[in-house]
């Protein structure tokens, strides 16, 4: 059973400011509409306390309702729209028609995992990818969500994609893509830490803050020289912070992409 919250936030930039927040606290889907924010969390992982310290900052209330699943998925449906990222990359469910003159096509069920594209990170990681060179490359999905990622990874000629998440629902979902997707290069493994193993030339982590800061020092251990990290799930005022644990496990930042208070960032090592 998943809890429906309502936060009346008018100003957008809010609503982006605490659905980064909230994913620290084990919240794993968002509708974003005029007025309202809808936050979406297993039942047993909601805590209240939590939730009115955060709210606290702008004096903001909340209402919540017990939903589920399979009406939080229909309510998911219901609101998802293609995604287009110029005639690189499309985004789309498998009820929605074919997009045209689109480089890359994606087809998505856009079930209860994060990361469908139409939040503007995902959308960010696939402009950075599109300036990557996949071809012949091992690469790390962190946090795959729907394996939305992964999939476009493995379409971009990577020979090898890891895409690993800690939520069992991610889970299902991202392999029930890959299958619509006819991936054969993505395997999909349940975890929540990174462990020795894989050398990778690029790593994808579209998660959040702190386990950015957490997990970087494994990830740089884990990714070959000359290569990539790139991440989001971030907030503009997160900036600083990243860049200080960047630097002190020398992977400087080579590039940046803004979209509201949003940022994507490309370390290098």
């Amino acid at each position: 059973m998943h809890l429906q919250i309502t936060i009346p936030a008018a100003d957008i930039s809010v609503q982006e400011i605490l659905i980064a927040r909230l994913e620290d606290h084990g919240y794993d889907g968002y509708l974003q509409e005029p007025g309202h924010l809808y936050a979406y969390i297993p039942e047993e992982k909601f805590d209240a306390r939590v939730l009115e310290e955060l709210l606290a900052r702008w004096q903001l209330s909340y209402s919540r309702q017990a939903l589920p699943d399979r009406n939080w998925n229909e309510e998911w449906e219901k609101n998802f729209q293609p995604v287009v990222v110029g005639e690189f990359c499309a985004i789309r469910a498998s009820f929605h028609a074919p997009i045209p003159d689109i480089r890359h096509e994606l087809v998505i069920t856009p079930k209860m995992s994060f990361g469908t594209g139409h939040h503007a990170t995902t959308h960010m990681m696939i402009q950075a990818m599109e300036r990557l060179d996949f071809k012949g490359a091992t690469v790390l999905d962190f946090g795959t969500g729907t394996g939305v990622l992964a999939i476009l990874a493995e379409k971009l000629g990577a020979k090898e994609v890891v895409a690993i998440d800690n939520d069992p629902w991610s889970i299902e979902n991202a392999r029930e893509n890959i299958i619509e997707n006819h991936s054969t290069k993505v395997r999909i493994e349940k975890m929540d830490t990174l462990t020795s193993g894989i050398i990778y030339d690029i790593i994808l982590a579209n998660i959040n803050k702190h386990v950015i800061l957490k997990e970087l020092s494994s990830m740089r251990q884990q990714l070959k020289k000359r290569g990539v990290i790139l991440l989001s799930g971030l907030l503009y005022e997160d900036f600083q912070d990243v860049e200080n644990e960047s630097l002190k496990n020398d992977l400087p930042i080579s590039g940046r992409l803004n979209e509201g208070n949003w940022i994507c960032l490309k370390l290098t090592r």
